[in-house]
């Protein structure tokens, strides 16, 4: 469960991909081939110079032939965090757009004034932990206007509620500034039955095994669920079943949580290859697992990309209990859909259109399952609370008393579970409007920071046709360091890729950010 994020209860891990080198490649090759070709050969747009390498973390082909090819960069051998970029050819192999965050050139002095020990030392006095043992990593930082030479290290710890923390620490390789921070844990074939505790009495995939059954899921990668038994180390012992009834739908059998977490987890999976014809969250036909019953009054819920698994407690049992409802499962899967993508960056305005993306799609998630126990809606983690609606709410952010409606200058300053709530407002609207039957929804009007008091009317475009934008500009468009402004730029192409230019869903898009304050 390393590479997590929390879900401002709920954690939730991403990890970046370390992607296959390319071997030399000509020009017309192949997609790869193709988009290499047009990084040297259009070197003013791709910001290409003396020194630079690509390796590939993802292809995608649309059914028109159109290429979208996604590269990470290194110069001089230097990985560069802020470099990565996306190549988008016709299917004639003509260049059509690059995609990425870079100011300039990311080229910079490669010898460091402050040393590896010194790098270690001034990560763990700042973010606490101790030193995880990995070798921290010279890199390129380059998510600014000007490239910094800088140490990554990684420090390792336990948060005060007990999830544990793999943090990034970017500190500058020639003063010692702290740059950056991120976190990479995310912060929620037979067919059996299964009483679960949100979701009712649901049908699930088993497998049989000797004298029963096992929770795991032959038809979606092999996807299975542990039982953690109050334990914060290893990865449990898978549920097994006699009869192929599971849960009690109460607290009491250890196995009702389990089926929700199972249970969510088909669900993602068919949402994603259903509606978007992605198989698995790395889009890989491999499964990922379950951890249940983790740590005592554990009050969180988290994705690891190092053990590609989710990870839930049971909550404290006086703000939060069990966090395995539909929403959340969605939510923390679909941290790993974005480190496998876009890989967002967790600070800054890209960490808050991270938690963003999670919110949206652990949202259309629920939508999806069409459960009569848990009808979709727009309020994040309103089954796991025990006093409180909701964790969010994606028609005002601001009712939570910390996420802000609208963008302002200081927005990436805010925890990303709070920055995430413009997107989740910008969602909202495009999808329903200002005024629908699951609610209302201010707009933003100039100075508006947090709370939004506009009282602008939008029609929404449903959230299906939302989705799928938001969909493709994330896996074909956004980068790393992709900011507010950048997204606003990535949707209403995908809008005008899906729609047409100048479609009712692309000026519905552009409209939407104008709303929360996004121009």
């Amino acid at each position: 469960m390393k590479k997590s994020r929390s879900l401002n209860s709920i954690s939730i891990a991403v990890a970046a991909l370390a992607g296959l080198m390319l071997a030399p490649l000509t020009a017309q090759a192949d997609p790869q081939g193709r988009a290499l070709g047009h990084i040297k050969q259009f070197s003013g747009r791709s910001l290409h110079g003396s020194g630079h390498d690509y390796s590939v973390r993802d292809v995608i082909v649309d059914a028109d032939g159109t290429e979208h090819v996604r590269f990470d960069r290194t110069v001089d051998g230097l990985r560069v965090i802020g470099g990565d970029l996306v190549v988008r050819s016709d299917r004639n192999g003509s260049l059509q757009a690059m995609h990425h965050t870079l100011a300039r050139e990311p080229k910079v002095v490669t010898k460091p004034a402050v040393s590896l020990g010194q790098a270690k030392q001034l990560a763990v006095a700042k973010h606490g932990g101790a030193d995880m043992g990995a070798k921290p990593e010279l890199v390129i930082y380059a998510r600014g206007e000007q490239p910094r030479l800088a140490w990554d290290v990684l420090v390792g710890g336990e948060e005060a509620d007990g999830t544990p923390f793999e943090k990034h620490a970017i500190i500058d390789a020639q003063t010692g500034a702290h740059l950056d921070m991120w976190n990479d844990i995310h912060t929620a074939a037979a067919t059996g039955t299964g009483k679960s505790l949100y979701s009712g009495t649901v049908t699930l995939t088993t497998n049989s095994i000797s004298g029963g059954y096992e929770l795991r899921d032959p038809a979606r990668g092999s996807t299975y669920t542990t039982n953690m038994n109050k334990k914060t180390a290893g990865n449990g012992t898978i549920f097994t079943d006699t009869d192929n009834v599971w849960g009690t739908g109460t607290t009491a059998d250890l196995a009702s949580a389990a089926v929700d977490a199972q249970y969510g987890t088909a669900v993602t999976w068919d949402y994603y290859k259903n509606v978007h014809g992605r198989s698995g969250i790395a889009n890989d036909g491999k499964g990922a697992f379950n951890r249940v019953h983790y740590g005592r009054n554990y009050a969180n819920a988290f994705w690891s990309d190092s053990c590609f698994c989710m990870t839930y407690g049971d909550g404290d049992g006086t703000s939060l209990k069990s966090l395995v409802s539909l929403d959340v499962a969605g939510h923390e899967m679909t941290h790993g859909v974005t480190s496998r993508t876009a890989n967002l960056t967790y600070s800054g305005e890209s960490g808050g259109l991270n938690e963003a993306t999670s919110d949206i799609f652990g949202t259309m998630v629920e939508f999806y399952a069409a459960n009569g126990s848990d009808a979709g809606d727009y309020l994040i983690g309103e089954k796991v609370m025990v006093k409180s609606a909701f964790l969010r709410n994606m028609m005002k952010p601001s009712a939570d008393g910390a996420s802000a409606d609208c963008w302002y200058s200081g927005v990436g300053s805010l925890d990303v579970h709070y920055s995430s709530g413009v997107a989740n407002h910008f969602y909202f609207m495009l999808a329903e409007g200002t005024s629908s039957s699951l609610g209302s929804s201010p707009t933003c009007k100039a100075g508006d920071t947090r709370v939004a008091t506009g009282t602008g009317s939008l029609t929404g475009i449903g959230r299906d046709a939302a989705a799928k934008i938001w969909y493709r500009a994330l896996t074909t468009k956004m980068t790393s360091s992709t900011n507010y402004a950048g997204a606003r730029a990535a949707t209403i192409a995908a809008a005008n890729e899906l729609y047409g230019a100048g479609s009712t869903q692309a000026n519905a898009v552009a409209a939407a950010w104008t709303a929360v304050n996004v121009n």
